[in-house]
């Protein structure tokens, strides 16, 4: 299983983290979310995970890839 960590930029609350934990774990092939807020550090674990997938889950969550 392959894992890769995103950091997410503008999460301040834990809604903010149900928000865009729900968002990633719809992505095709995602097995596990894990984010950490304080950090803004989103973990998915999953075969097949497109980069551009979670992105777009994350600006459905109404947040952005941090640069």
């Amino acid at each position: 299983m392959a894992q890769k960590t995103y950091t997410v930029a503008g999460m301040s609350c834990a809604h903010c983290e149900m928000s865009v934990r729900e968002e990633v774990a719809q992505v095709a092939g995602v097995e596990r979310v894990d984010v950490d807020l304080p950090t803004g550090r989103v973990e998915v674990c999953g075969d097949g995970v497109q980069d551009a997938a979670v992105a777009a889950a994350i600006a459905e969550a109404g947040y952005e890839i941090a640069a």
